[in-house]
């Protein structure tokens, strides 16, 4: 029933199954992307409705401790997915950042998109020309969605709009998708000159008449809302938006934490860090008068600024030196490697494929210098042993149903990579790098403002600029990070709640371990327990560390 049930849904998304490289195990039918129509969405939410009940139809008392995890796992998942049908027009698609579809598109074909054989550029090229009609889906749903009292405020749709206009007024052989062939062709084996023009000419021409022509529709369409997007920000503007940012909040963060405890939440940790932050200042000699955006400033121009030509080379050697000291607290090590990739932004990470044919990429900016002391925790946090050590252990997992390697909670994911910027702090990899140190905390503050000021703009009446002020003064970002910040809470909706309340879970189901076993606790067992366990919503967290301690109790009475 699991895999037939996984199957189904999968399926549903071919790019999910190509971009996880599994059409080995799970073969299209069909080149082409995914189909957003508003039909096929409602289709999908009634299967949710019908695998979850048939879920249910089993007997859960019947299961070991084992099996009702994976159960409960699976169930958590369905209900979570069946709890976001009422709110089918809420979510904002074309949004500026990396949720936006035609974004996650775009990185679809840039980044993910096999291209390794013959038959692999070919269906590159048809699912060139499918990218209208994906488009067109998208339209439909803004029309939808205006339609129940929904358009995406005018700040962040602005910017969606200029960054779908380099796509919509630029010739196709500047298009990403057209280059990103073009400069990737010449790895397909035993291609002939007159193979590789008829492939190039294919690609230009899906670009030129079908990716561009897309991109100028889509800009025509919210062209046309802009005049009626509302100036403020926050979905309780709109209807049922309290509603939809109560499920947001349990979707993101798998709690049942209100808004005003997540929000003095975060207040209560930006008051710990900002502590934390002034002892480490003071030991540095810096004044106790200034804002914390003019100390953070002595802090990259005291820590050293690395050119941008030795980024790339600067953060392989970060993680080089992590991967040396990771058995000071893992006795489980992931399979698939890790490698830094150039992006003009960076800042990410896109795990390995299923089938081994592409590791885990932490994308770094290396287009511009880079102050050195927020480096290490970036690191830390996207690659080892934060993202890749936890993404890719989930996938090694070699029992138990595909779901489980597949399906990454929010919170769990987030939290485990803020738990692996503190780790390397605890582990002692900062103890000669105070600006290192601070950089961990900024971003520590960072994660912990975001509590503040995601509730604040969505359940509060949050201005944007009171957010960005906020930011500003708790974080010590320059005005033009803050805005950014600001934005891309402002269009995800409790995403940015994740992080800080994951760590803080995963840190007290640590301790609560280490209260129970005293001596006989073990830092690497916890971790191989809890990585081993592939993403779990934070509820079930408990179940496994709560079992995990069980058991170990029995083993040393």
């Amino acid at each position: 029933f699991y895999e037939a049930s996984w199957a189904a849904l999968l399926y549903r998304s071919p790019e999910s199954i190509v971009w996880q490289a599994l059409t080995g195990i799970y073969p299209l039918d069909e080149v082409g992307l995914d189909d957003y129509s508003d039909a096929y969405r409602r289709d999908t939410f009634a299967m949710h409705d019908v695998v979850l009940e048939l879920l249910r139809g089993y007997d859960r008392n019947a299961l070991g401790d084992a099996e009702l995890l994976t159960f409960e796992f699976y169930e958590w998942y369905l209900q979570d997915l069946v709890d976001s049908a009422p709110f089918a027009y809420h979510e904002f698609v074309t949004s500026y950042n990396l949720n936006g579809v035609h974004r996650s598109t775009e990185t679809f074909f840039t980044q993910i998109h096999p291209l390794a054989t013959v038959a692999d550029a070919n269906d590159y090229v048809t699912r060139l020309r499918d990218i209208g009609r994906k488009f067109d889906n998208l339209i439909e749903y803004l029309d939808l969605q205006s339609g129940s009292g929904i358009v995406e405020p005018g700040l962040t749709m602005d910017w969606a709009l200029f960054g779908i206009g380099q796509i919509a007024d630029a010739t196709a052989s500047n298009v990403s998708y057209y280059a990103a062939f073009r400069d990737k062709l010449d790895a397909i084996a035993g291609l002939s000159a007159a193979e590789r023009q008829e492939l190039l000419d294919a690609a230009f021409a899906a670009t030129r008449d079908h990716v561009i022509p897309a991109y100028r529709s889509l800009r025509t369409r919210l062209q046309s809302l802009r005049n009626g997007a509302p100036s403020g920000i926050g979905v309780g503007q709109y209807p049922d938006g309290n509603a939809y940012y109560a499920y947001t909040l349990r979707h993101r963060t798998t709690t049942n934490l209100s808004a005003t405890e997540i929000h003095q939440l975060g207040l209560d940790h930006l008051q710990r860090i900002h502590a934390e932050m002034r002892v480490i200042f003071d030991q540095l000699g810096y004044p106790q008068n200034e804002s914390l955006h003019v100390l953070f400033q002595r802090v990259a121009q005291d820590g050293g600024v690395v050119p941008a030509s030795d980024v790339k080379a600067t953060y392989e050697s970060i993680i080089d030196a992590a991967e040396l000291e990771l058995d000071q607290a893992f006795d489980i090590f992931p399979s698939a490697d890790v490698v830094v990739a150039d992006d003009q932004y960076g800042g990410f990470y896109i795990g390995p494929s299923f089938d081994g044919s592409r590791p885990g990429a932490f994308y770094a900016g290396t287009v511009f210098d880079e102050a050195w002391y927020r480096m290490p925790s970036l690191a830390y946090h996207e690659a080892v042993p934060g993202h890749h050590t936890q993404v890719a252990i989930a996938m090694d997992i070699d029992s138990g149903p595909s779901f489980r390697k597949m399906v990454r909670f929010t919170a769990f994911v987030e939290g485990w990579a803020l738990y692996a910027e503190r780790l390397a702090w605890e582990l002692g990899w900062y103890d000669n790098d105070p600006y290192g140190n601070l950089g961990r905390l900024q971003y520590e503050a960072l994660r912990a403002a975001r509590l503040v000021m995601d509730t604040g703009i969505h359940s509060m009446g949050w201005t944007f600029e009171q957010a960005v002020q906020f930011n500003m003064a708790n974080v010590g970002d320059s005005r033009n990070s803050s805005e950014g910040a600001t934005a891309r809470y402002s269009v995800w909706p409790a995403q940015a709640t994740a992080y800080m309340v994951g760590m803080l879970r995963i840190l007290e189901a640590r301790q609560r371990a280490q209260d129970a076993l005293g001596a006989a606790f073990d830092l690497k067992e916890f971790h191989r327990v809890v990585l081993t366990s592939g993403g779990v919503p934070l509820e079930l967290l408990d179940k496994v560390v709560d079992q995990y301690v069980d058991s170990r109790l029995s083993a040393v009475q």
